[in-house]
């Protein structure tokens, strides 16, 4: 069958490039002076929140989320688009409906069009409560399926999964993948199975480069009759992050369904972040290099490099590969889940425990148990044996985990009072008081810089910076500066 409507793209450089290059530490004044060429370039959506983006925000940018949710969708007459874990929301935890319920409030009434929800362990009872909200509150919504490599998550399991969400009403499906695990060959015959299994619902694809294979994957989805792709500009796309908008832009042309962009705003959206990378010192991406390796052990890029600073730290950098080895080996006797947040680092916690006492689950973390036991939802696989006699739980996900979580705001309104704001209100239920209080306000930063970045103050501060520069001198018509480190 060949497909003729326009393959449209979704930037993702505001959120998931930043977080897989920058460890997420892109400011709201960073976007600012972007956000024009960004908004007129000609995407179908802008994505500009996702899980760590908020809780970076919280935790080390010490930014409030909910302005620059507000100013942003303000500033993008592109509709914007916000991912939220389910259950999980932003953080690693289980919460309430109730918390649920608020946060995708104040998502929609901070301007948001489309709430992207997924859960980790694609038990998608964990995204019900979600769904039923977005669309109470006027959200499109769009359901991820993520994809994993195991033999229990073959083309029958994605169908099934692909059918729950067609019941759901969703707006869109999107396959993602967070390691960049699918190949051509695995796409050519799982993406027209989800098409068809969608019955006529939109389809995304949201892939990572760790292996390199990417942009030939979305190949395979322009082909297949995938609706959109999700892209990052090209400075920033690569590597752990997502495919050049450039390069899928050229794959959707080849194959005649690309979409009206404005390639003028695209190369200016470029040299801006470009130029950021130069002058505060952050990463571009590169094309990855092929490691079969990345097969066996399935961790994301930046969780790869957060493992060895900490391995580093620990003195025991050398015994990389043999924790990596075990990472395969622990995730199989969990019964195979998928490697992301949270469940990631509860396997890689497991497998370095493993490695370091000598004997395989003398230590089993109090996460991996509560996951042994169904506690955040149900699982692909079966455990093996041996985990659940040394974990000594039952398994038991005969109840969807939102419902066994109390409701949280009646507490949070009489510990803080009824003249806290909502936005407040939802910090005060993800974070302890200590990081809920005293962000500050990035949108008015922003504002204060303004939009358009003065070239010469840029090259003055660039300079500065630079150690190797003992004396400087710059002159601007009449006017002659020195400086001195």
């Amino acid at each position: 069958m060949v497909h003729k409507k326009p393959f449209e793209l979704i930037d993702v450089t505001l959120r998931d490039a930043h977080q897989c290059l920058w460890s997420t530490r892109m400011t709201t004044p960073h976007m600012y002076p972007a956000l024009a060429d960004i908004d007129r370039a000609g995407y179908g959506y802008i994505n500009i929140l996702g899980g760590a983006v908020f809780d970076v925000m919280v935790r080390f940018l010490r930014e409030d989320p909910w302005k620059r949710m507000q100013f942003l969708s303000k500033q993008l007459t592109t509709p914007t688009d916000a991912l939220t874990r389910g259950q999980s929301i932003y953080t690693f935890e289980l919460f309430a409906d109730d918390v649920v319920a608020l946060n995708i409030e104040l998502l929609a009434e901070s301007g948001v069009k489309v709430l992207t929800v997924y859960d980790a362990l694609n038990d998608n009872r964990n995204i019900e409560s979600s769904v039923k909200v977005g669309k109470k509150n006027g959200m499109l919504i769009n359901a991820m399926l993520t994809y994993a490599l195991s033999p229990v998550h073959d083309d029958a399991y994605f169908i099934a999964r692909t059918h729950e969400l067609v019941k759901f009403g969703v707006d869109f499906i999107s396959v993602k993948d967070p390691t960049g695990l699918l190949t051509p060959e695995r796409a050519a015959t799982l993406f027209p199975a989800i098409v068809s299994a969608a019955k006529g619902i939109p389809i995304k694809l949201h892939s990572h480069c760790q292996s390199g294979l990417a942009p030939q994957v979305y190949e395979e989805a322009i082909k297949s009759g995938f609706s959109y792709g999700y892209v990052a500009t090209h400075c920033l796309a690569n590597g752990a992050s997502l495919p050049s908008v450039l390069d899928v832009y050229a794959s959707a042309q080849k194959m005649g369904r690309a979409s009206k962009m404005n390639l003028s705003a695209l190369q200016k959206v470029d040299e801006y972040f470009d130029w950021i990378c130069s002058r505060d010192n952050f990463s571009r991406g590169e094309q990855a290099i092929y490691d079969p390796a990345l097969y066996e052990h399935q961790i994301p890029g930046g969780m790869i490099s957060n493992l060895r600073a900490q391995l580093a730290t620990m003195g025991i950098a050398h015994r990389e590969a043999e924790i990596l080895e075990e990472t395969a080996r622990v995730r199989q006797d969990l019964g195979y889940p998928i490697l992301v947040s949270p469940f990631a680092q509860y396997i890689v916690t497991q497998a370095v425990l493993n490695v370091m006492q000598g004997e395989r689950y003398k230590t089993i973390p109090d996460e991996v148990k509560l996951y042994l036991k169904g506690h955040y939802g149900k699982l692909a696989g079966t455990p093996s044996a041996e985990v659940m006699n040394r974990a000594n739980v039952q398994y038991d996900p005969s109840r969807r985990p939102g419902e066994l979580i109390e409701s949280a705001l009646p507490g949070l309104r009489k510990k803080w009072g009824r003249s806290v704001s909502r936005e407040q209100l939802s910090l005060h239920a993800f974070y302890p008081e200590n990081l809920a209080l005293g962000l500050k306000d990035g949108a008015s930063e922003a504002l204060k810089q303004g939009p358009v970045l003065q070239p010469f103050t840029e090259l003055v501060k660039y300079l500065v910076m630079k150690k190797e520069y003992k004396r400087i001198r710059t002159k601007l018509g009449g006017v002659e500066l020195s400086f001195s480190s």
